[in-house]
């Protein structure tokens, strides 16, 4: 293999492994554009949810290599994310060949899942029961989303192991815990069967997705973020219909039960909220454990600075506030720790995004109820998005990155 065969073998590589786990469209077009350079070759990109696109060029050879890879949306994997950053730099450093290189991408590319079965259970877990704190639920319903939520861990199990169970999992994923707490329904009339399954669902609700979509949008990344938008609200269509069924069915097998309404849990119990779901991100994202404390502050600065905010501004605009500060935060981090700000970003900013409230709106639009109580919910969750994708940029206005991960 020739020197520029192994810099273009290189490139296609690591565009390939960085879109696998979860870089956005904008950050991962301007990251291969700083590696073309740095190995000598003049790269243009397009990146999409389903297809890269590379087309490299070099000085001594007139002919371009053009070469589109074929591709599903990738997961977020900042563990992996984070040692590919580390390996560039190396290369970047001269402490590995571009063939040493290309053989420890491929390791990272294979790297197991950092955490065990267990853990990820537990995560699924409590991740429903810390979300039905927050919602300042009471103490049962808390104690059901997370046993909604741990029966979804199966069904995800079961999914990594079948295709065709995968390609059905959103709507299996609401439709067994609406059904099941239809039936729970039967024994503890206090459960609020709505938000109980809201809680069972919100791992799988694409916030973070949507918010993502309408920020490569801003960026003017217009194929990507409008398919990843697409792709948010598809996701959210089938959660909400496997929701709907399951409660039709529980109807129709279940007779009608009155809700008694029980007392709220604690308001102080909102910071071990924060606290659990933070954690529990570090898992899902498959962040390594030297990362983590990083992400765990990320999610409580989005809660504290948010919080703090609504003092004085709208929902909305105290959603900028928190997400102006998360993005400063990541990118001194970033600075600081040499590494991706993307690592600790995204986890606060998944504390921020109203994914919750686009299914809560979602539902209001269709049955004319608000499960949650709130305010008018569609204009405010649109601000709240828009909110965020700017303080995302205003954030790095201020504190530039100076990395492009």
């Amino acid at each position: 293999m020739t020197a520029l065969t192994q810099q273009q073998t290189f490139i296609i590589q690591l565009g390939t492994a960085l879109h696998q786990f979860g870089t956005p469209a904008y950050r991962l077009e301007s990251h291969l554009k700083n590696v073309s350079e740095l190995l000598g070759l003049k790269g243009s990109f397009l990146i999409m949810p389903t297809a890269l696109t590379f087309i490299l060029e070099n000085a001594d050879d007139p002919r371009p290599l053009n070469h589109i890879v074929r591709v599903m949306p990738g997961d977020l994997d900042l563990g992996s994310l984070a040692r590919t950053d580390e390996l560039v730099e190396e290369l970047g450093s001269g402490q590995r060949t571009l063939e040493q290189a290309i053989e420890r991408l491929e390791e990272i590319k294979n790297k197991p899942i950092p955490y065990s079965a267990a853990v990820t259970f537990l995560a699924f877990a409590v991740s429903g029961g810390a979300f039905a704190m927050l919602m300042h639920a009471g103490w049962n319903d808390v104690l059901w989303a997370t046993i909604l939520s741990a029966a979804n861990f199966f069904l995800v199990m079961l999914a990594a192991r079948s295709v065709r169970f995968a390609n059905m999992l959103e709507p299996l994923v609401a439709l067994v815990p609406a059904l099941l707490a239809s039936a729970i329904a039967q024994y503890d009339p206090s459960i609020n069967v709505s938000l109980v399954v809201l809680s069972a669902i919100i791992i799988f609700i694409p916030g973070l997705a949507l918010s993502l979509g309408l920020s490569e949008l801003s960026s003017r990344h217009l194929v990507s973020g409008t398919a990843r938008v697409m792709d948010g609200l598809m996701t959210m269509f089938k959660l909400y219909f496997g929701t709907v069924l399951g409660l039709t069915i529980g109807k129709i097998a279940f007779p009608p039960v009155e809700y008694i309404a029980a007392p709220s849990v604690p308001a102080w119990t909102a910071w071990l909220a924060i606290a659990i779901l933070s954690s529990t991100l570090v898992v899902m994202f498959k962040s390594r454990l030297k990362d983590a404390p990083w992400g765990i502050i990320s999610g409580f600065l989005a809660y504290t600075s948010t919080l703090w905010a609504s003092n004085y501004l709208d929902i909305s605009l105290s959603a900028f506030v928190g997400a102006f500060l998360v993005g400063i935060y990541s990118n001194l981090f970033a600075r600081w720790m040499k590494a991706p700000a993307l690592i600790v970003s995204l986890q606060g900013f998944v504390l921020l995004v109203p994914g919750s409230k686009v299914y809560i709106g979602l539902n209001t639009m269709i049955s004319g109820q608000n499960m949650a109580g709130d305010n008018p919910i569609g204009p405010q969750t649109f601000l709240i998005f828009m909110s965020l994708v700017a303080g995302m940029i205003f954030s790095n206005v201020a504190v530039a990155p100076k990395r492009s991960l």
